[in-house]
């Protein structure tokens, strides 16, 4: 028996798409952040810069983890039309999170637009947004975090009114690079990953370079990072070094090539998210921190250390995660409540 029989609360709305005008949010008044656009779709980075680091980051560059469409309308009502090229089904990852898209209004969440259980090459979905009279509201539309978006097209209904959005407090984008933790494996709906969250606190652009295994400290990664215009840098690839000589060959050079290009840019360095570290954890941390100690002793003030061990545990423990690795959302909240202090800190004070 299909459950929406039993229980009509898991019923996925019907977009009536009668009197609805569909627009791209490639063109003005949307702006799209966190996301390249091209004739292939949206990417995180150059396709060019993504095919010099190494194969995965080649295919995950088209996930969109980090993306977000913002803009004003005084719609009460808001559809969806996506074309995907690919998504990432997991059996311990909802879709919500992997192919979903939600949205957030005044800063509050107003729902997710549901993916299909096969999504395929795309869906449609449509939101209904609380309040009573029209009233011009600041919206945020959340990419999905494991899936490629080829297109993108929200709907309103007739006579609604759409403007541009009000820039960040701070536009200068912070930039995160890290493993499958930072691409946002395993929130449930994309507006929960950590990046996502602290964004939304901090009225903060930012940049999700997270590839799931495939964030490895490569030369040609640093370089690319080095060249971008960012309030602040989180480098956090630690789960993704395939052993600590790795580490340690790579997580020194990597900052100082970054350092390099950006003399005074804030840098947090970020120990993998485990409250119950094993050996080898405890390893990694020490290399990292090796790398946090050598900056502060060269007199860099701009340079900072958290560790991932604490992260977990001041709510969630081994309740944060759903495979003892990948953060659920209340792992994500714990990583945005450890960082969002000391990222805070960084980048107003610049």
């Amino acid at each position: 028996m299909d459950i929406t029989e039993i229980d009509g609360n898991f019923t996925v709305p019907v977009p009536k798409t009668g009197d609805t005008h569909f627009f791209d949010v490639s063109a003005p008044p949307f702006r799209v952040y966190g996301l390249l656009r091209d004739d292939a779709g949206y990417f995180r980075m150059p396709r060019t810069a993504a095919s010099a680091v190494n194969p995965g980051v080649k295919e995950l560059n088209a996930h969109t983890a980090g993306g977000r469409v913002r803009f004003k309308t005084d719609a009460d009502r808001i559809c969806l039309r996506v074309q995907l090229r690919s998504v990432a089904v997991m059996p311990h990852f909802a879709l919500t999170g992997s192919a979903g898209f939600d949205l957030y209004a005044d800063n509050v969440f107003c729902g997710a637009f549901f993916p299909p259980v096969n999504p395929k090459k795309g869906y449609k979905g449509e939101l209904r947004l609380p309040g009573g009279e029209k009233q011009l509201r600041e919206i945020t539309v959340h990419f999905p975090l494991y899936a490629g978006v080829v297109k993108l097209e929200l709907g309103f209904p007739a006579g609604s009114r759409i403007a541009a959005p009000r820039p960040y407090a701070i536009e200068k984008p912070a930039v995160y690079y890290g493993s499958s933790i930072t691409q946002g494996g395993c929130a449930s709906r994309p507006g929960n990953a950590y990046q996502n969250i602290l964004s939304r606190i901090l009225d903060c652009d930012h940049v999700n370079l997270g590839f799931s295994g495939s964030a490895k400290g490569e030369q040609a990664m640093a370089a690319y990072i080095a060249g971008l215009t960012m309030s602040a840098f989180i480098l956090d690839y630690d789960h993704n070094a395939p052993d600590t000589d790795h580490l340690q060959a790579t997580h020194a050079p990597f900052f100082r090539t970054v350092r390099k290009a950006n003399p005074t840019l804030p840098v947090i360095m970020l120990s993998r998210p485990q409250p119950n570290p094993c050996e080898d954890d405890i390893k990694r941390r020490a290399i990292i921190r090796a790398t946090f100690a050598a900056a502060r002793a060269a007199g860099d003030d701009n340079v900072y250390f958290i560790d991932g061990e604490t992260l977990l545990r001041r709510f969630g423990g081994d309740s944060g995660t759903v495979d003892t690795c990948h953060p659920n959302d209340l792992g994500f909240f714990c990583m945005a409540e450890g960082l969002r202090p000391v990222l805070a800190q960084a980048i107003l004070q610049k």
